[in-house]
């Protein structure tokens, strides 16, 4: 199942210490575990908004507890707004559709 993930509000500095602190210790290591995830192919594509401090990406996972316990190891995690979206796929939904025109054509 893929999922739409976006992760806003990230944090911001205070002073140069902060920053230096906040990018070794939390944001690099993300990065890096996000790099290694889309080569995975866990994470099947994204990137960073420009000028925003927000994650943004599509997820292939089997589960949303799965989707959770992987947000939850990132170590930015408690640090963003998440915002998680199951996908449906397109042949799913047309399916459905021609289902669903399958049944208006047989009450005319």
């Amino acid at each position: 199942m893929k999922y739409l993930v976006i992760g806003t509000s990230g944090p911001g500095f205070s002073s140069p210490e902060e920053e230096i602190s906040l990018l070794e210790e939390v944001i690099l290591p993300t990065f890096d575990q996000l790099i290694k995830m889309e080569k995975k192919k866990v994470i099947l594509g994204g990137g960073l908004p420009l000028g925003e401090r927000a994650f943004v990406f599509i997820m292939d996972a089997s589960s949303n507890e799965e989707v959770d316990q992987i947000l939850r190891k990132l170590p930015l995690w408690g640090m963003l707004d998440w915002e998680v979206t199951a996908l449906q796929t397109f042949s799913g939904r047309a399916d459905q559709e021609r289902d669903i025109v399958a049944g208006l054509k047989k009450k005319k």
